[in-house]
């Protein structure tokens, strides 16, 4: 049990739909109707849904919207030890299912471009071998003298609007920022960089309806790496493009494919999950003034330890990756009580396992100085996210700098027309409206 305080009454954020009581709630007499999911309702707020879920049928086979049916995973038992299950493969070969449903996982377009050769698609020894060697770039030393960089990036971003007024946190801060860190890191050079953006913005645009259009930026950014790759061979920099092929050239055997796939992978899954994590932990601030208060208070102290609590809890409440990636059964398998078939998808619900009442007292409740916080928001087990610390430092960085240089930040619009991002893996909003006070321009 955590040591929090009991929630209090009226807080922004909790109603009796979304609130269990605690681990000692009784259950209803009948657990009545299947919630609907994954329709704009549920994708503002799926909370209560995943409640019903992990109360009546915390393991349940379901048909997506993509017509692929799966087993959604939802409390956080059952979550932590499937995500280190090794039955339970990343390799979309494992994959059961009809052709037709095998090409509806995944991310669109990296099959036909070449890019399947990454760490969300492998298990061991492969697995093993490529993280080895990207771990690299996202030592603590490394991550740390990235820092500065990340500032610089912060500061510029909140320079092109701070006079305004008025700015779309989603558009103007949280989406180019770790576009642009990405790039520097993996060095695409800087007159590159808005072609990436341009291509991300085409994925996130995307992330619920057709497949193609992310399809095709998948497809051109895969002609770039190729291009970048073969630069970089000539003209070798202190970047991770040009740490993985010195790596290839050393005896690691990492073939040309595994360097693009590893380069889109650490793009494609290091930016939109930062975006989300940005964008939404500052919509829960802004919801929660009793919470930013806090943590205005304490950065205006010269304290960082509610900041550094303070996202753990907020990739808890509402953490940018709702579902973990896919996993396939290589045999049968018992998961909370029901039997998995080989062959069969498993997506964990993170978005739930995290508001698990048996893991955390009042887990509807934002509470940024929550300490027992082992949260699953970046994963478990071997495929525990390696670029964790680098987001971590991005959402610090990104909060601080707004409370600090935006201090009235508000928002300019009621929470309940904001739109959220339809789609499967990634919880994030399309919009953020904001207002505050106009800076004055700097003489």
């Amino acid at each position: 049990m955590q040591d929090q305080p009991p929630a209090p009454a009226g807080h922004a954020g909790d109603t009796p739909a979304a609130c269990p009581a605690g681990p000692h709630h009784p259950a209803p007499e009948a657990p009545g109707p299947v919630p609907e999911l994954f329709s704009w309702e549920f994708a503002t707020d799926p909370y209560p849904a995943y409640a019903w879920l992990r109360e009546h049928a915390p393991v349940r086979r379901t048909r997506l919207p993509s017509g692929v049916e799966a087993w959604l995973v939802t409390r956080y038992g059952d979550a932590k030890q499937a995500l280190a299950d090794p039955r339970l493969s990343k390799n979309p070969a494992h994959h059961g299912q009809p052709a037709h449903a095998k090409s509806k996982t995944g991310i669109p377009g990296e099959r036909s471009a070449n890019l399947m050769t990454h760490l969300l698609n492998i298990d061991p020894p492969d697995h093993t071998r490529l993280r080895r060697l990207v771990s690299k770039a996202f030592t603590p030393r490394r991550v740390a003298e990235f820092a500065p960089r990340v500032q610089e990036l912060t500061d510029r971003l909140i320079d092109q609007f701070a006079e305004k007024g008025q700015a779309d946190l989603i558009h103007d801060f949280a989406f180019p920022l770790p576009i642009y860190a990405i790039c520097d890191l993996l060095g695409v050079p800087r007159e590159d960089q808005d072609d990436f953006r341009d291509w991300a913005g085409m994925m996130i645009r995307h992330g619920g309806g057709p497949r193609g259009g992310v399809a095709r930026s998948v497809k051109k950014m895969r002609g770039y790496l190729a291009e970048l790759i073969h630069r970089k061979r000539l003209e070798p920099g202190d970047d991770l493009i040009s740490g993985l092929i010195r790596a290839s050239d050393h005896g690691e055997h990492l073939t040309e494919n595994e360097a693009a796939a590893m380069a889109f992978i650490l793009l494609f899954a290091g930016f939109e999950t930062t975006v989300n994590l940005i964008g939404n932990g500052t919509y829960a601030l802004l919801t929660h003034p009793d919470q930013r208060e806090r943590l205005q208070d304490s950065l205006r102290d010269g304290d960082t330890g509610l900041l550094e609590t303070g996202l753990e809890e907020l990739l808890r409440f509402d953490g940018p990756v709702e579902l973990a990636t896919w996993r396939y059964a290589t045999e049968p398998l018992t998961v909370g009580g029901e039997d998995i078939a080989t062959g069969d998808p498993v997506l964990v619900v993170l978005a739930a396992a995290d508001r698990d009442p048996e893991r955390f007292r009042y887990p509807d409740t934002l509470d940024l100085s929550r300490r027992d916080n082992q949260h699953l928001g970046y994963g478990h087990g071997i495929h525990y996210c390696l670029g964790a610390p680098l987001a971590r430092l991005e959402g610090q960085t990104a909060l601080a700098t707004l409370l600090r240089r935006l201090p009235d930040l508000r928002l300019a619009a009621e929470p309940g027309d904001l739109r959220w991002r339809g789609g499967l893996i990634m919880r994030g909003l399309r919009t953020l409206p904001v207002e505050f006070a106009p800076a004055q321009r700097s003489k």
